[in-house]
């Protein structure tokens, strides 16, 4: 078995590496270090988590022992795509290269300029950066980049997906044609594999695991959601999440809960919080000084769980992370190999969890097809309330209370009459005066049916005391009375 003390690394490099409590490489640190020792162009392909940023910190820093860098002319640079990694890959320089006198500047966004100006006019022998801040950087002309001598890509297909691509062929262009150039990705699309036919020289390619695969020591699963209604579908699934963390039990010590807004993070967080639950949020729109405070609380464990966006989803190496779970499915096959690869790192199991609604179907296939495997489908633990079928109508708050009038009148009424039967039903969207002009028109209706019978009692009783008498004054009426009949009858002589 190979270790690290086969490698031809600096002695100052091996100690600094043993301190740190690894003795063997993993497959990609021990495919890429040799040829990255003997000056050779790297391309370099694995999963997220098998040690990719050691395998190109060891041999820079072995490369830049000897030398000395001059002002505002850095020897090497590292460019990533998130703030987060660029620090992390910083972190990993001043671990290895503790007993070297090698210096390193971070040039990222949400910092001073004026401390980086401060930096790299002293002049750095490593430069780590964010695509963007290096050219404003150099635009501004603090910058010369035609001292690199070895020129590293982390994450490539990240800086693909981030619209990075135009500035990294620009910065190869500002770099001597003579650099090395280490070149590292989980995921190789073609317009990533069309630039390294173009920026790289007889590159040896060390690809350690499939493309796009996913580790066999994460259980992964998937849950089917569909909501009982549409406007309660995001309070319905936040609720799914919190079971399923509780469902996992004390088998969740930490997780990392990725969702595809910046919005939702706020959101999930701040619900995780009101029920309880320790949770911080993390995206791009948080100043640098508290992504950082937050990804520090999570390292150490003073926070359980963290709401990130994808910008947490690239080759940040956070310990013991128990489990990722997805809140939603990413829109990008690729992102779901990236963000599962935050749980079980160096060897350790993890699992991830990942919640589905019927508009996500799509976007799983993918994911499935890519990683080429099938995902279980694990138990909804809110089964056991029934969720209606999709031809169902749903159950509706009128079947509850009374249900409401569309028009200003108020509640919808139905008139009833003494025995408490509906006499009329009334329609909908009618108004006040139209429902006091209908109730008025019932009680006249009835009035009338009362006087109609009161009619025909007075003409049976007059027909029977004026029997055969057909000349009764008109205008009258059937129901005029007797002592009216007499005065007319006494007038005509009868």
């Amino acid at each position: 078995m190979i270790k690290f003390a086969d490698l031809n690394l600096d002695p100052k490099v091996l100690k600094a590496v043993e301190e740190a409590g690894y003795e063997t490489p993993t497959p990609i640190q021990a495919g890429a270090i040799p040829p990255a020792l003997e000056g050779r162009d790297v391309l370099g392909i694995a999963q997220t988590g098998t040690g990719k940023t050691a395998a190109f910190t060891l041999p820079v820093i072995t490369l830049l022992s000897k030398g000395r860098a001059r002002a505002r002319m850095p020897r090497s640079l590292v460019l990533c795509p998130t703030r987060e990694l660029a620090a992390q890959v910083a972190e990993n320089f001043d671990i290895y290269a503790k007993y070297t006198k090698l210096t390193k500047a971070l040039l990222i966004g949400g910092v001073s300029f004026k401390e980086q100006d401060r930096l790299i006019d002293r002049g750095v022998d490593v430069l780590i950066a964010t695509p963007g801040r290096l050219l404003d950087h150099f635009e501004r002309g603090k910058l010369l980049l035609t001292g690199v001598q070895i020129m590293v890509v982390d994450e490539a297909d990240r800086m693909l997906d981030m619209g990075f691509i135009p500035d990294i062929e620009r910065i190869f262009s500002l770099t001597p044609f003579t650099r090395q150039t280490l070149f590292f990705s989980a995921t190789m699309a073609p317009e990533i594999e069309r630039i390294t036919n173009t920026f790289l020289s007889n590159p040896a390619k060390v690809e350690v695991a499939r493309a796009a695969s996913t580790g066999e020591n994460i259980t992964q699963g998937v849950v089917k959601f569909r909501p009982s209604r549409r406007d309660r579908a995001a309070k319905e699934k936040r609720a799914l999440l919190r079971a399923l963390i509780e469902s996992e039990g004390e088998k969740c010590t930490n997780a990392i809960i990725f969702c595809n807004r910046k919005s939702d993070v706020d959101i999930v967080a701040k619900s995780l919080k009101k029920h309880g639950l320790n949770a911080e949020p993390i995206h791009g729109d948080l100043d640098q000084s508290k992504r950082m405070q937050v990804l520090q609380g999570f390292r150490d464990g003073s926070i359980r769980f963290l709401v990130a966006s994808d910008v947490a989803a690239r080759g940040l190496d956070i310990p013991n992370v128990s489990h990722v779970l997805n809140f939603d499915v990413p829109g990008h096959a690729e992102d779901y190999v990236h963000r599962i690869g935050r749980t079980g790192r160096a060897g350790k199991s993890g699992v991830t969890l990942m919640i589905c609604a019927p508009q996500d179907e799509k976007n799983l296939d993918a994911i499935e097809r890519l990683v080429e495997t099938k995902i279980p489908v694990v138990d909804n633990p809110l089964q056991s309330a029934p969720q209606p079928a999709a031809d169902e109508a749903p159950e509706t708050e009128s079947t509850e209370k009374p249900a409401r009038s569309r028009s200003r009148g108020g509640r919808n009424r139905k008139p009833k009459n003494d025995t408490g039967e509906d006499t009329q039903p009334h329609k909908p969207g009618k108004s006040a005066e139209g429902v006091a002009q209908s109730r008025k028109d019932m009680r006249e209706t009835g009035a009338r049916k009362d006087s109609g019978k009161g009619r025909a009692k007075n003409a049976e009783r007059g027909r029977n005391q004026h029997a055969g008498r057909n000349d009764r004054p008109m205008g009258m009426g059937d129901h005029m009375p007797d002592f009216i009949a007499k005065s007319f009858d006494a007038r005509r002589g009868k």
